[in-house]
């Protein structure tokens, strides 16, 4: 027994009071570094009115820990056009006071058992740059298989090479 406990994660939908929380995931130049630089101001408070009108297929959550809830990053699903079919997308960000803890992997757990429920899609891929070693690692993780290596333009200027890891929904939950 390795005297390690698993940390107490959740999630739950975005809401109005969760901008300081976005202000710190989407404008640190460290925490966006594989996602082509920090957002603007105003394009962090676009983002979270997006988010709290849910304008996508899917849904935006709050990743929650510990029994006080505290807000530890954010995480999501979304509609995506990929390889001539519609699936899910995910991916998440954690406050670097949280990482290293197994927070994302629990978190993407959760959110792929969100998507499973939705009953839209039968596939779920994560993109991370191929240059993240600890999204990749999470993708692995929670059970995802690698698909390959891909090209990508995000955000728009910005052109990066992604692995493409995904999970067929339709599978038994392991």
């Amino acid at each position: 027994m390795s005297g390690k406990q698993s940390p107490d994660v959740g999630i739950r939908l975005w809401s109005d009071g969760d901008l300081p929380l976005l202000e710190r995931l989407m404008g640190d130049p460290a925490m966006t570094e594989h996602l082509g630089g920090p957002e603007t101001p105003e394009k962090i408070r676009e983002r979270h009115q997006r988010y709290l009108i849910n304008e996508f297929k899917g849904h935006m959550f709050v990743i929650v820990m510990g029994p006080e809830r505290r807000a530890a990053g954010s995480i999501g699903y979304w509609e995506k056009a990929w390889q001539e079919q519609q699936v899910w997308e995910t991916g998440w960000s954690v406050l670097p006071e949280f990482q290293g803890q197994g927070v994302a992997t629990m978190a993407t757990s959760l959110v792929v058992e969100q998507a499973r429920g939705a009953g839209l899609h039968r596939f779920i891929h994560a993109f991370p740059s191929v240059d993240n070693a600890p999204s990749n690692a999470i993708c692995r993780k929670a059970g995802f298989t690698l698909q390959g290596e891909f090209g990508f333009e995000y955000p728009l200027g910005n052109f990066m090479r992604c692995n493409d890891w995904y999970m067929d929904l339709s599978a038994d939950a392991t």
